[in-house]
């Protein structure tokens, strides 16, 4: 009897997703690694902000992003936020449109695979010099480094007792929480720190911010832009042996077009949590 329910219970499941011969959740091998790949990936990238998150929030004299991110090409003056904002906006469009490369993909539609691929691979090159522009003024004039951050936060309040040189004067109150800039002489390539005197009339001088902003600034979004910078090659190879018409014999509705897809989607989600915790955090 045993025996024979187990034969009735091969019979019935004989088919299935799980059965052989098809794929397990309509999804096809690739596309699985693929989500294997990126679930892994999202794992690493989730440690990395939430180190960053937790220092954010446990160190009082962390730079206020307004005060770091507010420089803008061919722009005098201060613009908090709108360069990355433009960055940001870039990268969503290119998201945009690889979901067109991806459904002319499906109509079988050469032409208009590789039209939407090349404005996506244009948004991830402009994203890239985007980004490429906040590492060099970051580094070249506000002279930040991995071991070197000159931005910080006051954690008192008080008044300065000389000037920088850069809009600050004696005189000049400023308030707990207030960011400040230490600037270095181009010439001797030492910084300069201001002098203050706190509410209580005890003298003291700025210091440089926590060293963890700047390296841990450079490694995440150097990361992340490793990722958009490998993604723009993939999507550049992909899109030849789609011009070469590697992909029409395959009649798969271009699944390694959709694969890529998957994989700049990703990219573009993680950027989305690191202008969060970055920028607005």
């Amino acid at each position: 009897m045993a025996t024979e329910t187990t034969a009735l219970d091969h019979a019935e499941n004989k088919g299935g997703d799980w059965g052989g011969g098809t794929s397990p959740m309509k999804a096809s091998y690739g596309k699985l690694m693929m989500w294997y790949f990126l679930l892994s990936d999202a794992f690493t990238f989730a440690g990395f902000l939430i180190t960053y998150g937790t220092l954010r929030v446990s160190v009082p004299t962390w730079p206020v992003p307004d005060f770091v991110f507010q420089s803008v090409p061919f722009l005098s003056g201060h613009y908090p936020l709108i360069f990355v904002t433009i960055m940001t906006f870039v990268l969503i469009v290119s998201s945009v449109t690889m979901v067109r490369a991806v459904q002319e993909g499906h109509r079988e539609n050469q032409k208009g695979v590789v039209y939407w691929m090349a404005l996506t691979i244009i948004g991830g090159a402009c994203f890239l010099g985007c980004q490429a522009f906040e590492w060099n003024t970051l580094i070249n004039k506000e002279h930040m480094g991995l071991t070197v951050n000159p931005f910080g936060t006051h954690t008192e309040s008080g008044t300065y007792l000389e000037g920088d040189g850069h809009g600050i004067k004696a005189g000049d109150t400023f308030a707990a929480g207030d960011p400040y800039l230490v600037h270095m002489d181009h010439k001797t390539h030492e910084f300069n720190f201001l002098s203050y005197k706190n509410e209580a009339g005890e003298k003291g001088q700025q210091t440089l911010g926590p060293k963890a902003f700047g390296a841990l600034f450079f490694f995440i979004t150097g990361f992340h832009g490793f990722h958009v910078f490998s993604g723009v090659i993939f999507l550049l190879i992909i899109m030849m042996n789609v011009i070469t018409g590697l992909y029409i014999k395959r009649k798969n509705g271009y699944e390694m077009v959709e694969k890529i897809g998957l994989y700049w989607h990703f990219v573009d989600l993680v950027w989305v949590f690191v202008f969060l915790v970055f920028y607005l955090l």
